[in-house]
């Protein structure tokens, strides 16, 4: 079982931003942001790769949602999701992190 999957069983303490049926937004335990939040579905899915559109479209609307409580949708941030071995991706359940709350530098 995943990590995410253990904190969504609660076998795992989190600090929860939002919370809802499908999704579960909570602090990156080693920000590399002053704020940087994990946002997961509650099902697990590998990646982005294999994620539903439809999944995505609701999952959107709760991005929104979280970036708008930690106070970061007028200034900005970034969001990101990486994909594969490759990409990045460290945990096989597809997440997004959400970073703000200070001028981020350039990554491209």
């Amino acid at each position: 079982m995943c990590i995410f999957c253990k904190i969504l069983k609660g076998e795992i303490p989190n600090k929860t931003i939002l919370e809802d049926e499908n999704f579960l937004a909570f602090e990156d335990i080693n920000p590399q942001a002053k704020i940087h939040i994990l946002i997961i579905p509650k099902i697990h899915i590998d990646s982005f790769d294999v994620m539903a559109p439809k999944i995505m479209g609701e999952m959107t609307s709760f991005i929104q949602k979280v970036a708008s409580i930690v106070d970061v949708k007028n200034d900005g941030y970034r969001l990101i999701t990486n994909i594969g071995n490759n990409g990045g991706q460290e945990v096989k359940h597809i997440h997004f992190h959400l970073l703000g709350g200070e001028k981020l530098g350039t990554i491209l």
